[in-house]
């Protein structure tokens, strides 16, 4: 009677008849004014067919069809069909968010909710009162937000991505107006910018045989201030996993050797000016001009062009869906022989795969000169994928009825059957450049406002439900003392207050840092580090889960017992309990080489129970919160290594949790397609593996054998099967993998947790509740022993509101730790009638339907997942993830289970397809090479000739000079510490709000320029039946200025209420932003009149330096001077 996502085989299979990307046209292009901030409404309009796109979709395709079955059927395809889905899956689209190319990140959390830019104080990327749109008439570059739709009225589809993102030559900063540019107050170019022909054209002078034009300071603009500039810069490098102050440990490595502890700063400033400059514009890839141009020496080429190249190859800019530059030159042909091409095979089209492969082919056409220079082609890259689709454990199932959707026009209504929760966009998750950047889809924000039904349908107390999540969270802290220590690695800081202010230091030479460790050389008197220091990973975290976050921390206060902490909870002890009385795990800890997590808690919760009357609903709530560590780990607590469990903690991405409106999938799709579509082989599944880890000059290194027969051969070979692929053993490899890999695959953990997904009618619960949880009773009830609730906690315990992203009232309901394998034992029929009398209690008095459409996963079934994301497990060892990342010979792996940092996720799968496209990239060209010397010595100029007399010396013009300018610069050394001093204790000051500046017209141009303009240039071609004419843009400005004045007040009211709540929202702000600078003020000279008690200045100027302030301290200038 149900549709079951399990049984065996994928039954999906491509088809001649239909394309990716259906149901929609060509794409809506979402380019800002560039004074305004994107505000999308709800319906957007009609998409337009564009006929520039470049059209990706060449081949036919077809994923599978809705396979939800009608309630009324009569026959069940759980069991008896042997497919891994039943059916066939429909096309699917989506809607831009219409992101900010250049000045910030406005997105859609959903079509009812549109958050204006002003509710930030200091959005990322933009300079209040300054507009670097890059899509302004003045920068040469033609930039598109882009939809994943696809189908035109001839039945072709297409994904709308730019033909033209042409960087110009007389001009490759692209991102950054001069001082006399002026932004475009329309969508399109300047005719006389526009790119003499359709064709792509991003090479950058060095790819065409000219000459690199490196200009230093080109990639800084001029109308900022420094510590603006310098504030973009840290926000660039804090958004892209970087330290801004301090070198990555690879960094540290690469350049030790070569520069000086001065230049360390220079470095890191030039680094996060690279990194601003692609954060703010991800549509397009850096150029290694713009990398220069970020120096404020050219001595400082050098330095900007590691920087650059260290970046692009390990993915923190020109990554996703991007078109790069191409810079391989031309190979002249032998007479009997063409050029030779190796070969990269990557296994696997899901995240990781399709990451590798994206950044393979960028950066084989970034760095294809160093393959031509070689006498041979850049690499072939190929992607096998087993099923008939991309994603792998991504995948977004489309139901059976599309009907009364309340989706916008062209996206399907889907459930997620794997990943479907975005951890936070900010902190450097890359998911955000590629989702909110190049792809511009839609999502939605999920609110923290979980409510919880007890098993008989009523609903918990808040109070009670928060008094027990701290006594869970207390056992947790206590537990994790026991967490293996922190890896440690090197690393060298620069100067902070230099950094903060934007400033390089002055670099008169000396020793590099490899020196100064090897030596007792000591440090100039100001530095503030070491010449290099031993950090350790962070130990502390919030450990982001389903409907709650919890808050870990290094371990307990000791000197608080158990006891007093259950009181300042606000429970009340037991009679007879002391005050003294507290908790010792060190028992159950130690009790076996293997302590797993559920024993240490359990034993910690039973401890308290001693301490305090638990009754039956305390140790629900406590076990639901079990079951919310079981959804994320996909396994019991109690088979979850006490030391090791939570080895990712500190990593974790800032911002709300959040889906994507129309299926997940869209991302893969992007990556597959955008900006051109990878060679990715379907239904191609991996047999056996050859391999020869030997130096190979002839022939291919690896032998790819697949069940259809097919052979491959290759160079190179990337590996993201998921793990408990790799555990099953279903691919072969010879020889055999060796023990220190096949130990690996076996100690560490892959885990299972399975869906329910339940689509109705008409909802029956709070619509706007994005989730809710639900207690499950014991398997004896009114049980006090927390083992006999383990077997049962995880079933339908959290339910997931999906109205805002799947377009139907559906619920998706978890099964966690244990109920992940009930739920795979059980049949549809019965899991359908259980979460419906469940329903039924939650909701009474209220009817609870059965539903119209139904989905079971069943993850483990399918044999291309095994089941659902690692876990590390009791015999997992300190490292087991690097170790699993490690490569062996020709062969590469990645996938979430091989990425330490961010596991069992779906941007930490594609954060591996980086790395080890990286990784393979260095073993077939060799590592990054780092010129000697890399920075040029300052050339001291000295006059050539020198007069001699008689007359007693005098201090000359130039002398005195000096002697000014070195007073000028101690007094600036000097404020420079009181500044920090201020911003260490502060923070910057705050920063004036930007206007409004929306204007309903402006809005309404922006959604039907395109429009218009198709229209006009259709009435040109009729009228001079030229079927190139083009109407100007006066024209086009004339037809939509008509068409505003004659459009219906229903038309106009969307765009004068999001100017309304602009304007009122700039009040707000402004409001806000007089108090906190008046506070700032105050303390900021107590803090400095403090600071100059304490460190009287070097030249006795004391009331000078007191009733001084720099341009930070009033929020103006450019430079660090007194005022």
């Amino acid at each position: 009677m149900y549709s079951t996502f399990a049984a065996t085989a994928d039954a999906d299979a491509l088809d001649e008849s239909s394309y990716l990307f259906g149901q929609a046209h060509d794409g809506l292009l979402s380019i800002p004014m560039a004074h305004e901030g994107a505000h999308l409404k709800a319906p957007a309009p009609s998409p337009v067919p564009m006929s520039g796109l470049h059209r990706l979709s060449s081949g036919q395709y077809s994923e599978s069809a809705a396979s939800s079955i009608h309630l009324i059927d009569a026959h069940d395809l759980s069991e008896a069909s042997g497919s891994h889905l039943s059916g066939r899956e429909d096309r699917e689209g989506s809607i831009s968010s219409g992101y900010i190319n250049g000045q910030e990140r406005s997105y859609a959390p959903s079509p009812l909710y549109y958050p204006h830019p002003l509710h930030n104080q200091r959005p990322r990327g933009v300079a209040h009162g300054n507009s670097y749109n890059t899509s302004a008439k003045s920068n040469g570059v033609h930039l598109l937000s882009q939809d994943i739709n696809g189908k035109d009225d001839s039945g072709a589809t297409a994904l709308p991505y730019p033909s033209k993102v042409t960087l110009s030559n007389q001009n490759p900063m692209a991102r950054t107006l001069s001082r006399d540019s002026k932004p475009s107050s329309t969508p399109e170019l300047s005719q006389s910018q526009e790119p003499p022909s359709a064709t792509r054209s991003t090479s950058s002078n060095s790819a065409k045989g000219k000459p690199n034009q490196f200009r230093a300071n080109s990639s800084i603009p001029s109308a900022l201030s420094w510590e603006e500039f310098s504030r973009q810069t840290i926000l660039a490098a804090e958004s892209s996993r970087l330290n801004p102050f301090a070198l990555h440990p690879e960094e540290y490595k690469l350049l030790r050797m070569h520069i000086t502890h001065a230049q360390v700063t220079i470095y890191l400033n030039i680094r996060n000016a690279i990194l601003r400059v692609w954060t703010r514009n991800p549509l397009v890839g850096v150029t290694l001009e713009e990398a220069a141009g970020c120096a404020r020496d050219k001595r400082y080429f050098g330095l900007a062009k590691v920087a650059y190249y260290w970046l692009l190859r390990n993915g923190y800019i020109n990554f996703g869906c991007v078109d790069v530059p191409h810079t391989a030159s031309t190979i002249p042909r032998s007479p009997n022989k063409s050029s030779p091409q190796r070969t990269i095979l990557v296994i696997g089209a899901g995240m990781s795969g399709l990451g590798c492969a994206r950044h393979l082919e960028g950066l084989s056409a970034q760095l294809g000169d160093q393959w031509t220079a070689q006498g041979e082609r850049p690499p072939k890259v190929i992607v096998l994928e087993a099923r008939p689709r991309v994603g792998g454990r991504v995948y977004s199932h489309p139901f059976q009825n599309q009907a009364s959707s309340t989706l916008p026009a062209g996206q399907r209504c889907t459930a997620e059957m794997g990943a479907q929760i975005i951890t936070g966009f900010d902190h450097g998750n890359p998911l955000d450049a590629i989702i909110r950047g190049q792809l511009g889809i839609r999502y939605h924000a999920l609110r923290d406002n979980t409510i919880l039904y007890d098993h008989d349908g009523t609903i918990v107390e808040m109070s009670h439900d928060i008094r027990v999540e701290r006594l869970y969270n207390d056992v947790l802290e206590r537990a994790s003392t026991y967490r293996n220590k922190p890896a440690t690695f090197r690393t060298v800081e620069g100067d902070r207050n230099l950094i903060l202010f934007g400033r390089d230091p002055s670099d008169t030479g000396g020793a590099s840092i490899a020196t100064l460790e090897n030596s007792n050389t000591p440090l100039p008197a100001n530095a503030q580090t070491t010449a290099s220091t031993t950090e350790e990973k962070p130990s502390s975290g919030v450990e982001k889960l389903a409907g709650r976050s919890y808050q870990l921390t290094a371990g307990v206060n000791p000197n608080i017992s158990a006891a007093e902490a259950a009181l300042t909870m606000g429970w009340q002890l037991r009679s007879g309990a002391l005050s003294t009385h507290s908790v010792d795990l060190d028992t159950i800890a130690k009790s076996s080489d293997f302590p797993t997590l559920g024993q240490a808690m359990d034993d910690g919760i039973q401890q308290y129970q001693n301490l305090l009357d638990l009754n039956p609903r305390d140790l629900r709530l406590l076990n639901w919160h079990h079951a919310n560590l079981e959804y994320a780990n996909a396994v019991s607590v109690n088979q979850l290594s006490l030391s090791g469990w939570d080895q990712d903690i500190g990593n974790e991405f800032v911002g709300e949790h959040s889906e994507i409106i129309g299926g997940y999938q869209q991302v893969p799709r992007g990556l597959w397609q955008c900006p051109g579509k990878l060679d990715v082989r379907f239904n191609s599944v991996v047999k056996s593996i050859h391999y020869n880890t030997g130096e190979r000059n002839v022939g291919k290194a690896v032998t790819v054998e697949c069940n259809n027969g097919e052979i491959f051969m290759a160079d190179r070979i990337v590996i993201t099967t998921p793990l408990g692929v790799l555990k099953s053993g279903t691919v072969t490899f010879q020889p055999p993998l060796p023990d220190w890999k096949q130990g690996v695959i076996e100690r560490m953990g892959f885990g299972l947790l399975n869906k329910v997904i339940l689509v109705y009618e008409k909802a029956f619960w709070e619509p706007d509740r994005d989730m809710f949880g639900l207690l499950n009773e014991a398997e004896h009830r009114t049980s006090l022993d927390i083992k006999d609730y383990s077997a049962r906690r995880g079933r339908f315990y959290l339910f997931w509101n999906c109205i805002k992203t799947s377009g139907k009232p559906t619920l998706v309901a978890l099964m966690a730790g244990d109920a992940a394998y009930y739920a795979e034992a059980s049949s549809d029929d019965h899991l359908i009638k259980d979460v419906t009398e469940r329903l039924k209690k939650m909701f009474a008095p209220k009817i609870v339907p059965l539903p119209s459409e139904t989905i079971v996963t069943r993850w483990s079934k399918d044999p291309f997942a095994r089941g659902s994301y690692s876990y590390v497990g009791p015999k997992t060892q300190a490292g087991d993830y690097d170790v699993m990342a490690r490569p062996h010979g020709p062969l590469h792996f990645a996938g979430e289970a091989t990425c330490g940092t961010h596991p069992a996720t779906v941007h930490g799968a594609y954060l591996s397809g980086l790395r080890v496209a990286a990784e393979v990239v260095e073993a077939m060209t060799g590592p990054i090479e780092v010129p000697s010397p890399l920075v040029e010595k300052k050339i001291k100029i000295e006059n050539a000739v020198t007069f001699h007399n008689s007359e007693p010396k005098r201090k000359s013009e130039p002398e005195r000079m000096d002697i000014k300018q070195a007073r000028l610069l101690r007094d600036e050394d000097y404020e420079a510490s009181i500044i920090g001093a201020i911003l260490s204790v502060l923070g910057e000051r705050p920063i004036k709000p930007g206007r409004a500046g929306v204007n309903p017209f402006l809005l309404y141009t922006k959604d039907f320029w395109y429009v218009c303009k198709k229209e006009c240039d259709d009435a040109r071609k009729s009228t001079t039946g030229d079927a190139n004419a083009r109407a100007t843009k006066g024209e086009i400005r004339t037809a939509i200025g008509q068409k505003w004045r004659t459009a219906s007040a229903e038309t106009k009211q969307p765009y004068l209420d999001q100017t309304q709540n602009a304007r009122d929202d700039a009040t707000a702000s402004a409001a806000k932003f007089k108090e906190q600078v008046v506070t700032w003020d105050r303390e900021a000279a107590r803090i400095r009149r403090e600071y100059i008690q304490s460190h009287p200045p070097p030249g006795g100027n004391e009331d000078v330096m007191l009733n001084s302030r720099t341009a930070i301290e009033l929020g103006a200038g450019k430079r660090l001077r007194r005022i």
